[in-house]
């Protein structure tokens, strides 16, 4: 196919040619991989500017996103791909191949660094979905900053650079200018934009921006950071939200109930934690899902309420012809619900595991395609299989929960993109949904639902107590 880009996307590669190290923050459908692909094709064969180019992605995306890409455009083709995967023998294998771009999952950015030490090959490097490399304290972050001084060309790639916040833009620039624009440490960093927040035994769990911290930061980084939103340059048909309303029956309402009120009690009095707030915010949104993990790791079924919502919204739309992209939370979800499609005659079932799963859904050979948002959040083209999303368990996580709506509606959907929510009425999952859509500040506000809950419950344990005595 001859590539035709977009003015924005010509712009783009034109940036990524002009600019050394660069960060692209384009929102998801615009075509990321394709403007890096023309650029990586004209710096190395048409300019001699480039030897070597690593690919830095997540694992799904590594798998086959990239050479997919490259193979769908005539002026990409002739891209020479190593994927730097699997086993160590097939990783060092892959590494000594010749080829003209390299592309390695993430998690082996560390591995990758120990195994060149001080001998790094590669004069260009692409991050795909930069906001893995947020923490300033992760390994992997740490690896690839102690080796960015010899790489020549950098590129960062994603729809969401600052997914919890202006904090999570350090590290991120920090692997593009080593810490020119924004400061070389990230205390200073945060010493000089945010305010810190009340100390809860002595730690500082919340930092706010200082007045004026957004403008002044992106005007430090205007130069060498580019950012576009996809509703200014597409015309994407439309995204629905849909939500299903799970109703518990009387016997899994006081389940949940009686489950919700101990979970509580057994909290200690005093200051929510971070982590216990994390440990009963995962527990509940179980239980509103319909089975818990019990301290032996054992899965125990509260209810099937909302299973029995998600087999009668699937046979909806069997009888319509389509079929679904199921997104589930827990892997004690996934094997429910396997259970429960597997009693459904002539369904085509699939968890998203490999490149076959993706192009077979994308052929139409697939009818429900289970995935983990985090697994299937970035980079995969799902939109060619469907235009029905199923969240059956959700997560507070807006990054991934965008990003993983995004696999189907983007750029080459043909039809309007129904993104179906399954809610247990009364529980957990109303608290995240409601967050999910300030689309800001989610952490914040599925902290002080939670918080609400738990004096709501407090209280009314204090009320009961009163008439007893």
């Amino acid at each position: 196919m001859i590539y035709s880009p977009h003015p924005y996307q010509k712009y783009c590669i034109d940036r990524i040619i002009a600019t050394d190290k660069l960060g692209l923050f384009l929102d998801m459908g615009l075509g990321k991989t394709s403007i890096v692909l023309s650029a990586i094709k004209d710096l190395k064969y048409n300019r001699f500017d480039v030897s070597k180019v690593l690919v830095i992605a997540p694992k799904k995306v590594a798998e086959g996103t990239w050479s997919k890409e490259k193979d769908k455009w005539e002026h990409t083709e002739c891209l020479r791909v190593s994927r730097v995967l699997g086993s160590e023998k097939k990783r060092v294998k892959a590494l000594y191949e010749t080829a003209d771009i390299y592309i390695i999952n993430r998690e082996n950015v560390t591995w990758l660094v120990d195994f060149y030490r001080n001998d790094w090959p590669f004069d260009m490097v692409v991050i795909d979905e930069s906001s893995s490399f947020k923490s300033h304290k992760a390994k992997r972050f740490k690896a690839l900053s102690s080796v960015t001084s010899r790489v020549k060309r950098i590129v960062e790639l994603t729809g969401t650079p600052s997914p919890n916040g202006l904090n999570d833009l350090w590290a991120q620039l920090y692997l593009l200018d080593d810490g020119e624009r924004l400061g070389k440490r990230y205390s200073g960093f945060k010493e000089r934009y945010f305010d810190a927040g009340p100390r809860i035994n002595g730690v500082v769990y919340k930092y706010s921006p200082k007045y004026g911290a957004e403008e002044a930061i992106l005007s430090r980084i205007s130069d060498i950071c580019i950012s576009m939103k996809a509703r200014d340059y597409l015309q994407l048909p439309d995204c629905i939200e849909h939500e299903i309303p799970v109703i518990l029956s009387d016997k899994a309402r006081k389940s949940y109930l009686e489950l919700e009120k101990q979970m509580v009690l057994e909290l200690p009095d005093g200051e929510l934690s971070v982590s216990s707030a994390a440990a009963l915010s995962t527990k509940l949104l179980q239980l509103a899902n319909g089975a818990v993990y019990s301290e032996d790791k054992e899965v125990h079924e509260v209810h099937n309420s909302k299973i029995e919502a998600f087999l009668e919204l699937v046979e909806s739309l069997r009888a319509s012809g389509k079929g679904a992209l199921v997104f589930y939370n827990y892997r004690h979800d996934l094997m429910r619900i396997l259970k429960a499609l597997s009693k459904c005659k002539d369904l085509r079932v699939r968890e998203l595991k490999t490149q076959k799963d993706q192009d077979d859904w994308n052929n139409g050979e697939i009818d429900i395609l289970l995935a983990h948002p985090a697994s299937a959040a970035y980079g995969l083209n799902l939109q060619e299989g469907g235009n029905h999303v199923i969240w059956f368990g959700l997560t507070w996580n807006y990054e991934q929960y965008t990003q993983a709506n995004k696999r189907l509606h983007r750029q080459g959907q043909s039809e309007k993109v129904i993104v179906h929510h399954l809610i247990s009425q009364d529980t957990r999952d109303e608290d995240v949904i409601a967050a999910l859509k300030q689309k800001e500040n989610v952490q914040e506000a599925v902290m002080e639902s939670l918080k609400a809950r738990i004096k709501k419950i407090r209280e009314g344990e204090h009320e009961s107590t009163k008439m007893e005595l």
